[in-house]
């Protein structure tokens, strides 16, 4: 059986993909990219100093993307970070409130108004991920919303900055958005890492080689 693409075209389409993600703000308007990231840096900095936290929340293939950005953020990165995808705490809220429910109620219970919420939907449409959204916000939290497929999906209009992949297929949407996440941390650990404070360091939007905006 023929392969539907070579391996050159699939990497080729991601690498389009990626260039070319879009980055809004609460007002939906658009930014640069590097700009975006650098708002967001700078975002974490303020959230470190008031001690708060990074809760990832996703579905499926992007609930594997939460948990692992979860770890690596506070092992790697040192940043307070967690993923609310534990197997007891899902279907205990999922028998006892409903599946749409299972992020925002331990949203309501355990974040507080100086932690970000990075919400994680390659449809951008799940009820779950907009109903944490929503309760992240009414407690005060920022957050950053990771979506794809139709340009106008819900998620994508909720976020103090909201990264769109424009791309109709789960694979290629999600390995932007880890990509995305992991350029975040990477770019933290540089700023962060004492050769760096040594000396100096340039702004994201100088070091960020995916240069997209829409």
């Amino acid at each position: 059986m023929a392969l539907i693409m070579t391996p050159k075209t699939y990497f080729d389409q991601l690498h389009g993909l990626l260039t070319n993600v879009a980055a809004t703000d609460d007002q939906g308007r658009s930014s640069d990219l590097a700009a975006a990231m650098d708002v967001i840096l700078q975002k974490i900095q303020a959230m470190n100093k008031a001690q708060g936290k990074i809760i990832f929340i996703g579905n499926g293939g992007s609930a594997g993307i939460a948990s692992h950005q979860a770890v690596d953020y506070w092992k790697n990165g040192k940043i307070r970070a967690t993923a609310f995808n534990d197997a007891s705490l899902l279907t205990c809220v999922g028998n006892d409130y409903g599946y749409a429910h299972v992020f925002e109620k331990p949203i309501e219970m355990f974040a507080q108004s100086q932690d970000i919420l990075f919400a994680i939907s390659s449809s951008g449409q799940s009820e779950n991920i907009l109903r944490g959204v929503g309760a992240a916000k009414k407690i005060g939290c920022q957050a950053v919303t990771f979506s794809g497929f139709a340009p106008e999906n819900p998620l994508r209009a909720l976020g103090d900055i909201n990264f769109y992949v424009a791309s109709q297929e789960y694979g290629p949407v999600e390995i932007s958005h880890l990509t995305l996440s992991h350029y975040l941390l990477d770019y933290w650990m540089h700023t962060n890492s004492t050769e760096a404070k040594k000396a100096g360091h340039a702004t994201c939007a100088g070091a960020l080689s995916l240069k997209g905006k829409i």
